[in-house]
């Protein structure tokens, strides 16, 4: 099936109060692990190719071509999302592309700067179709500091959302991008409030240090779409570590990446349990183990053992 559209993902989930997952990609094995993980826990999810990543690539089309034709082959719904871009001329690219929703942030600039430029971005994309995210309340740790008392007030979000027309908000409520600790304190009462007053789904960036579950908590209390980057590449980085020291002639980097796919692929099933996402297991391997079915991982069992609970929502990647 092609990709579908996010709204497709989010607007359910946000009508039954639970979770959506929206996992980042930096390469091809992280897409083939996110979809294999998916597939195994038989829930939809996100792939998602943040502005910082498509200029590590040298442009969008290799690596965004290459997850829409992931997401294509899919057993499960997948939707291709840009994250974090802060460029017009990368978000025309992605629409054209085939990318059916998009998260612009311009959220370093003043009130009105913000609202003005979205709100261009979000005409034109809706003109095409093109579901849009916003940023208000700056989330820290983009540029690597942390800065956990951001915080998202609800009557400015209200008033944000109408006047930018964007069809979701990512929210400060006490996460960071890029942390490695687990000592992030989400603002539960705020989010609820967040919630209650928003009509639109919440968004949680920089969730790496927020243990299960907290998280789960921050699910119930009103956040729909929860962004994860740093864990994966973390547990990714962990198993093709293991591989080659295991192994200290390995030359073929099909053997360490597959090591890495399959560890990403294990945690995005765990994962999507974390967040209490619910579907048919089993419905699809890990690429390159063909004849064994569900091979994504088994639930409650993470890549990389002591590393459970750290999610993050976008680096710079």
């Amino acid at each position: 099936m092609p990709a579908v559209p996010i709204s497709e993902i989010l607007a359910p989930a946000r009508a039954e109060g639970h979770a959506a997952a929206a996992f980042n990609v930096i390469g091809i094995e992280h897409a083939e692990a996110i979809v294999a993980g998916a597939e195994a826990a038989g829930v939809p999810v996100t792939l998602q190719l943040s502005q910082n990543c498509v200029d590590y690539h040298g442009g969008i089309e290799p690596v965004g071509r290459a997850m829409l034709a992931i997401a294509a082959a899919a057993a499960v719904p997948i939707a291709v999302h840009l994250d974090h871009a802060t460029r017009e001329d990368l978000v025309t690219r992605a629409v054209g592309l085939g990318f059916g929703s998009v998260m612009y942030d311009a959220s370093t600039l003043p009130y009105a700067d913000n609202v003005r430029a979205t709100a261009a971005v979000a005409a034109w994309c809706h003109e095409r179709g093109v579901w849009v995210e916003a940023e208000l309340g700056e989330v820290g740790g983009k540029d690597g500091v942390h800065a956990p008392g951001a915080r998202t007030q609800p009557g400015e979000a209200v008033a944000y959302v109408a006047a930018a027309g964007v069809d979701g908000l990512a929210v400060a409520v006490g996460s960071s991008h890029a942390m490695l600790t687990r000592d992030a304190v989400l603002d539960l009462p705020l989010i609820a409030e967040l919630r209650a007053a928003v009509p639109v789904p919440l968004v949680l960036h920089g969730s790496s240090g927020v243990p299960d579950d907290a998280l789960g908590a921050a699910v119930r209390a009103g956040l729909t779409k929860i962004n994860i980057a740093t864990q994966l590449n973390k547990v990714f980085t962990a198993a093709v570590r293991g591989c080659l020291a295991g192994d200290p002639l390995l030359a073929d980097p099909r053997r360490y990446l597959r090591a890495g796919r399959a560890a990403v692929a294990a945690e995005v099933q765990r994962l999507t349990g974390v967040l209490g996402l619910t579907g048919v297991p089993g419905q699809a391997g890990v690429p390159g183990q063909a004849g064994v079915p569900g091979q994504a991982g088994v639930p409650g069992q993470a890549g990389v053992p002591g590393q459970a609970g750290a999610l993050e929502g976008d680096p710079a990647q």
